[in-house]
């Protein structure tokens, strides 16, 4: 009895209060959007702010449209299920292996960012392993690695709460270090950009922008977690109401700085050897870990569903499984080391089916809307389609450049 007991307990987690469900909410929003955003700014110049504000406005329609797929139905619980409920079993694999694989490129992500900035605070850093030396980002990339690991073993997301909050409070921060830094570090704010840069430009920043704004696929644990669901379309408006101006003024900020001579990341056009520069970067490396667990939840409970039975408490396999999940993360890591192309891959083909059009086609078919011909389902179908352009265009693009770079 008391083993069942704490399998329950484990199995399902308190619900969150609609403040903490906020605070993972952000989280999941921003993060390493943050020192990309401006580089997506520069890509495709000032007009590209329209696509900004679209996308964003896009991105919160279409997480209604998952609350709305939720509703129909209380057994759904994740992306997943939402899939199965409107397509039967493949609709449950097909957005469940383009979920999780967008989950697992994003906690890739976290780790290759880790690897970059801490290399540039301590480039001579190297250790010998197994009689082989490894030098280079690929330390801190498996050194941040065993870092976030004890942050996936916690199990409850009120407690990932407190996790999220110094997320999100990195994130002010670094905004603010850097408006510090081209204020009064002398960089200044004389980098004035262009109007318009060119087609290829300006896919990779509709990827970014769509890879910012791309929190779907934790959306409904989310929900699922929160006590009172009544309260998820206001905590959803605060949170992306919030992320856009974060990002937003990111983006203008670091675009003034630095204007086309931005690379992938902020922290990385910086002055060296300067105080504000390294807490730029350290507030930087706080992101990722904070993130790390929360993003890769929905993967560590569909595994442990498949791997465990209801009525095992199996504490060391749940370990051996969140372990490995970690394991593979960084070894992917450690092969494709490109951040900006795996960021502009993950945002224009997994992101843009999971927020654009994954919902759109499972509310269609759930809520029978094909059936009422009117405003809202020519503007589900417009929303298809320029996920359909944003995944096709900006897929080719980036594999183009992550093949030109390896």
């Amino acid at each position: 009895m008391e083993s069942a007991s704490q399998n329950q307990q484990w199995q399902q987690p308190t619900q969150t209060t609609s403040t903490r469900t906020l605070f993972n909410g952000l989280n999941t929003l921003t993060g390493i959007g943050m020192v990309s955003i401006s580089y997506a700014l520069s890509q495709g110049g000032w007009i590209s702010l329209v696509m900004f504000l679209v996308i964003a406005s896009i991105c919160f329609y279409t997480a209604l449209l998952l609350q709305q797929c939720m509703d129909a139905n209380p057994t759904i619980k994740t992306y997943p299920d939402i899939g199965a409920h409107a397509f039967g079993r493949k609709g449950r694999v097909v957005i469940s292996i383009f979920i999780y694989l967008e989950l697992f490129l994003i906690a890739v992500e976290f780790l290759i960012l880790e690897g970059d900035n801490l290399h540039n605070l301590f480039p001579n850093v190297c250790l010998r392993i197994f009689g082989r030396m490894i030098g280079g980002k690929k330390v801190f990339i498996m050194m941040t690695a065993l870092v976030v690991l004890p942050t996936t073993w916690l199990n409850d997301l009120s407690l990932l709460a407190y996790v999220s909050a110094s997320g999100i409070s990195a994130s002010v921060i670094l905004l603010g270090v850097v408006l510090w830094i081209g204020a009064f570090e002398g960089v200044g704010f004389s980098g004035n950009g262009v109007l318009c840069s060119n087609y290829t430009g300006m896919l990779t920043t509709v990827s970014v922008y769509t890879f910012c704004f791309s929190g779907h696929p934790v959306f409904p644990t989310l929900y699922s977690s929160m006590r009172n669901k009544d309260q998820f379309r206001k905590v959803l408006l605060i949170c992306f109401s919030l992320s856009a101006v974060s990002y937003g003024s990111m983006a203008v900020i670091g675009y003034l700085m630095y204007g086309e001579n931005l690379v992938s990341q902020i922290t990385l056009n910086l002055p060296r050897r300067n105080i504000s520069s390294e807490v730029a970067i350290y507030i930087t490396l706080i992101i990722p870990i904070a993130k790390y667990a929360i993003i890769l939840s929905p993967i560590i409970a569909a595994l442990e569903k498949n791997a465990i039975p209801q009525d095992k408490n199996m504490g060391l396999i749940r370990l051996a499984i969140r372990t490995s999940l970690v394991v593979c993360t960084c070894i992917v890591a450690l092969v494709v080391p490109f951040f900006g192309y795996v960021m502009a891959f993950i945002g224009a083909l997994l992101c843009s089916c999971a927020s654009f059009l994954f919902p759109c086609i499972c509310y269609v078919k759930i809520h029978k809307a094909y059936r009422r011909f009117g405003v809202e389902l020519i503007f589900i179908a417009a929303i298809v389609l320029l996920g359909v352009f944003v995944a096709v265009t900006g897929t080719f693009t980036s594999v183009r450049d992550i093949v030109k770079h390896a």
